[in-house]
Formats: C-alpha cells, structure tokens, sequence
C-alpha cells in the first residue's frame, strides 16, 4: 500500500519550493567580508549535545500519589434513597423535607461501622536532579507537596521511592533523599554570575516526557513576582512537569530549578521563571542539618520608594526599602529605626528594590548583630541591629481617636494635637482634608509624622514648617494611618 503524505506536509513542501525561487531571483555572489560573517554567526551557534550527554542522566521524573476516600456505592438493599444524593452532592446534603435536628434513618448503617477506607491514586508528575552521590535530590516543594507516596525514576527506569527530608513553602524548594549510592550528581553553577542573553537548558519532564531537553536564553534577572524571590525569567520552553528540574548553563552546570511559567492558557507562552540556585543551596544547607529553615527578622514593614519621594528627601535615586511602620520593641525599634527611614543597606550588602531587603534579613542567622543603614531628614545614618527569628509575633498599638473638624491650610489639611493615648510620640492629627491633601490620598484621622525632613510635635510647629515651604516644590508628608506610614506627594496650592 502507497503512503500518502498529509496535505499539510505538500504546502510545507510547496512553500519550500517559492522561497528557493525567491532566492534564485534574488542571490547575487556573496563577497567575502559577508561570506565571513555568515560563518562566524553559524559558528557562534552552541552545540548542546555534549552537555545533554554529561547532564541529563542526573535528571530524575517524581512522580506522586495521594490518598482518597472510597466512596461507598449508594445502591444496595436497604439502602436510604438520600444516600443517591449525598454520592453526587456529598455526604453533607440535606434531602428536601429533613430540618437540621432530622437526619434521615438508614437501616443498613451500624452504629460501629468502620470509617470509608482510602485508595491511593497517582496525583501529579515533576522533575528533579541529583545533587549527591548518596542520593539527594531536589525538585519543587508544589511537586510533592500534600502526596503520600513519592517515587523517583532514573533515566535508566530504576525507580526508588523517595522520603522527605525537608521543605520550604517560602522559596519552593523541597530535598529528598533516595536509598541509592553511586550516583552522579550535577554540577552547581553560580547563579550570580548569570547575564542577559546567555544559553541556558532546560531537562525534565513535560507532561510525562521524560529527559526532555529545551534551550533558550536568559531574558531577566533578578524577575521580582512579589514574592520576595528573585527569579531567573528565560525564554526556555517549560511546561506542567518540568517543575523541579535543573537550569543549565553551557558548563553544564545547575543555576536554578525551574519553578513557574507565565501563561494565560497554563502551556508555555515565552516566559519561565527559574528559581536561583545560590539562593536554593543556602535553604539545602539547613534542610540538610535541621529538616527546616530559619530565618532572620528585624520587625518592620516596607515599601517601595518613589521617584518623587527619593527626590524630595533628597536621596538622589529610587533604591532602597521605605519603612511603614516598626514593631514596638522589635530589633529595629531597638537599633533606632524609625518610620519613614529608608533602609539602603543591610549588613554591607546595598538594598537595590525593596524585596532586597527581607531576602537579605531571612538569611541572616538569628541572633546576629548587624549594621542597617538608613537615609533619615537628609543624612545617611548607621545603625546596629540584633537579628531575631521570623516567627516572633509583634503586639500592635492602639489606633488613634476620630478627630474633629477644623480650617485648612495651603495643603489643603486641619490639624490638631495627637490624643494622649494614641501611642505615638510625634505628629498632629488630620481633622479634615480637601484640595490637594484630599487628591493624594490624605483622610482624615491620618497622622502627620513629618513635612519634607522635619519632623512634626505640635500643630503650631507643623502650621510653621507648612508656611515656610516653597510653593515651586511639590511637598512630601509622611502620613500615619492604622500604624502604616507612607510618604505622600502633595502639591501646594
């Protein structure tokens, strides 16, 4: 029998065949300085086979189970007809004509019946590598997380089933270990030294194929998601499967385990965020050690800081973190810190965007003392520190009273004194706010803590420091509202 090719490959095939006309038409010799370039370029182009050949035999498919009740079939003899509803509905339906002290009787059921027994039934499919001989192995956290039963297979078909030696919710990063030795672990990799625009590879198991090999670039570092992690975005194609499996670059070395895809349809769409692995060794070390990990706090609350109010504190650029509020007798509160500081460097290290900071903080060791250095009325000040751990719980202050109303000034604000039991040991209290305090935001029963770099203790001192502002200059208060403080713009009329 004849095989016959689809339609779509002859249209493939007729295309071919214009554009080699069009290249007929149009080729002109090609000189030597152009001749050169196409080669170099051609040279340029890397060959992954060698490292696939070197890596991909440490890159393992998980797979996981989990457990499920068995639900008990709602036909038999002596069976209550509402049980037909519970198994589509549940086992809390309440059939029509039964009121919430009236549960329907059921002949068949005894009081001493045994609870429904559970099936285990697979529930999803990842991937991951090895990191030891001895059998280590990392993948994702969302991987294995809420299974019972984990089993890692190797690229030869040997299957292990693995147990878990620890995991992290916060970076994703869960370590198992495999009763194997003589394993070849993968290479880690600096993910420090990763630029825009480098080849890098991808090995898992998209939608269970394993030891699948995708290439791509990097197109971002440090991709901030809101989650204070910094992630490697690629271009590399990753699917539902390749979470947990390595990043490679061209040394065939690990620098990060691909986590997250960006998608509005849930396949790949161009963006692939990576996880770094200098970040994932640190948490590796004390899952190793601890099974869990600790982290490092300092007790405050940050935000962005704005173009407009780096320029009006005069601190030249838009890095750092800006403080909202302290926790009261937390280690910040201690060291000095106050809201409306901005912190620009931690412990030596310089705080670039605001999710710099609490990175830096949570891989400090508790009890270490270190150097915050805060940008404060227009100088750089440095503080000391004693780091506590993240799970400390703070108490929160009182909020302060609902004021009254008052006149306004060229701000657009009334203001008085604070009430004695606000909690606070500065600023004047918002009794009404129209015009341009009203347009950025300002309510009343906001706190003034601050007008440009002054700090504001009584309404006569803050009635001086608003008149004496230039009106060609845009004004930044710093407001208190539900113990968050923020800097706020605000135009003079």
């Amino acid at each position: 029998m004849a095989f016959q090719l689809p339609r779509a490959l002859g249209v493939k095939r007729a295309f071919a065949g214009a554009a080699a006309g069009l290249l007929l038409i149009s080729a002109a010799p090609m000189g030597a300085a152009q001749a050169e370039t196409a080669v170099s370029t051609s040279a340029a182009l890397p060959d992954f086979t060698q490292i696939v050949s070197e890596t991909e035999g440490s890159v393992v498919n998980i797979r996981t189970t989990e457990a499920v009740p068995v639900r008990r079939s709602p036909v038999g003899p002596g069976g209550d007809p509402s049980d037909l509803f519970r198994w589509f509905f549940g086992p809390d339906f309440m059939p029509p004509g039964y009121g919430p002290q009236q549960q329907p009787q059921r002949p068949h059921a005894k009081p001493d019946q045994p609870a429904p027994k559970e099936r285990t039934v697979p529930r999803g499919i990842g991937s991951g590598f090895i990191i030891s001989s001895d059998g280590y192995v990392l993948t994702n956290n969302h991987v294995v997380d809420n299974s019972n039963g984990i089993f890692v297979t190797m690229t030869n078909g040997k299957e292990y089933k693995a147990k878990v030696v620890g995991t992290d919710a916060r970076t994703d990063i869960a370590l198992l270990k495999i009763d194997a030795t003589g394993l070849k672990p993968l290479a880690i990799g600096d993910s420090d030294k990763l630029k825009k625009g480098q080849w890098v590879l991808a090995i898992g198991s998209p939608f269970g194929l394993d030891s699948t090999v995708t290439a791509g670039i990097v197109s971002a570092i440090n991709r901030d998601t809101g989650d204070y992690l910094p992630f490697i975005q690629t271009d590399v194609a990753v699917n539902p499967g390749n979470s947990g499996g390595p990043l490679i670059n061209l040394q065939g070395q690990v620098v990060g385990i691909n986590s997250q895809i960006i998608s509005r349809s849930g396949g790949f769409m161009g963006i692939s965020l990576a996880i770094p692995i200098d970040e994932v060794m640190r948490v590796v070390d004390q899952l190793k050690t601890q099974g869990k990990v600790t982290r490092g706090r300092i007790g405050v609350q940050i935000t962005e800081v704005q173009d407009d109010v780096a320029k009006a504190l005069g601190l030249g650029t838009s890095q750092g973190a800006l403080v909202s509020s302290v926790e009261p007798d937390g280690p910040a509160a201690k060291a000095g810190v106050h809201a409306g500081d901005v912190i620009t460097a931690f412990d030596g290290h310089a705080i670039k965007h605001m999710t710099d900071l609490p990175r830096l903080v949570g891989a400090t060791k508790p009890g270490t003392n270190a150097t915050i250095q805060v940008w404060r009325k227009g100088k750089s000040l440095e503080l000391k520190a004693k780091v506590a751990e993240l799970d400390q719980k703070a108490a929160a202050s009182s909020n302060p009273e609902a004021p009254a109303n008052d006149g306004t000034d060229r701000l657009g604000l009334g203001v008085k004194a604070l009430p004695a039991d606000s909690g606070l040991d500065q600023g004047v209290l918002v009794s009404r706010a129209e015009g341009p305090a009203a347009d950025a935001g300002i309510e009343a029963g906001d706190v003034i803590l601050r007008v440009n770099n002054t700090d504001i203790t009584s309404p006569a001192q803050y009635e001086k420091a608003v008149k004496a502002l230039d009106k060609s200059n845009p004004v930044v208060l710093l407001v208190s509202r539900d113990q968050q403080s923020q800097w706020v713009i605000v135009k003079l009329q």
